[in-house]
């Protein structure tokens, strides 16, 4: 695999931002690495970050190069701050910039497939959350999404004073997502935009959450699980021991790749 920082400019954001990319890279001579590789229209991966982090962590604590290298693909980490990728009230528009700008842009850059079978989307905890609205949201651009240890259940988060979670405030999360009113079946509230999709036949994404039976966010995984049982939408669901720690996240990305239904080339 070859590793590329990017530093590149959005006309959305008006602003420099920062991705990490993976790409398959055709070797005679790597020792220790599983190949796999494609020289064009490459299936893409867009992995993304949680609340804390940003678009280094995934590289600096987990080993989604090796993991994905086996897969042939390529993946796409890009930076997003706190935003929930959203398009937030004081005008960044990070939802605009993560579905439409930056998969333009990296299409641009690297000799990565527009089609949808060969785009997919995940993350860890706000990034799970991303990576479900992105598939729900854009069922015609990704046919298959993974939350691992996803804050899926945004209702619930707007109605706590934010005092049992230092991480993130109620006022914060407002800031985010305005009032409970304003987001309930809107077009970033998961359960609705499920609602919507569950229906579709030809571009219904293939969806995978996981959660770890100690993680304080396991009662989201498990509330979006029955949501997509009561509309009848297949689905993979896994709890497994563990909390909302990189030692978990590190274990189920190698059952999310494998999951990928990924095309042979």
């Amino acid at each position: 695999m070859a590793f590329f920082d990017c530093h590149f400019f959005s006309d959305t954001l008006a602003m420099s931002v920062s991705a990490h990319v993976f790409l398959p890279q055709h070797t005679k001579r790597q020792i220790g690495m599983a190949e796999n590789v494609r020289t064009e229209s490459i299936p893409t991966l867009y992995l993304l970050h949680g609340l804390s982090d940003d678009h280094t962590i995934w590289s600096r604590r987990s080993s989604i190069e090796r993991y994905a290298a086996s897969k042939g693909i390529a993946v796409v980490m890009p930076a997003v701050g706190r935003s929930f990728y959203q398009n937030l009230p004081d005008g960044l528009q990070y939802w605009s910039y993560v579905s439409e700008e930056l998969p333009r842009v990296m299409r641009r850059f690297f000799p990565l497939s527009s089609a949808r079978e060969d785009n997919f989307a995940a993350g860890l905890s706000m990034g799970g959350y991303g990576a479900l609205r992105l598939a729900l949201a854009c069922p015609d651009q990704y046919c298959a999404a993974a939350s691992l240890s996803g804050a899926l259940d945004i209702e619930k988060h707007l109605q706590y004073s934010g005092e049992e979670d230092s991480r993130i405030s109620k006022s914060e999360w407002q800031r985010i997502f305005g009032s409970e009113l304003a987001y309930l079946k809107s077009e970033s509230d998961l359960f609705h935009l499920a609602k919507k999709t569950a229906g579709l036949v030809a571009t219904k994404p293939a969806l995978y959450l996981c959660c770890g039976t100690e993680d304080k966010l396991l009662e989201d995984t498990r509330k979006f699980h029955q949501h997509l049982n009561a509309l009848d939408y297949p689905h993979t669901y896994s709890e497994q021991p563990g909390d909302h720690l990189w030692g978990y996240w590190d274990q189920q990305i190698q059952s999310v790749i494998n999951w990928l239904p990924v095309q042979n080339a």
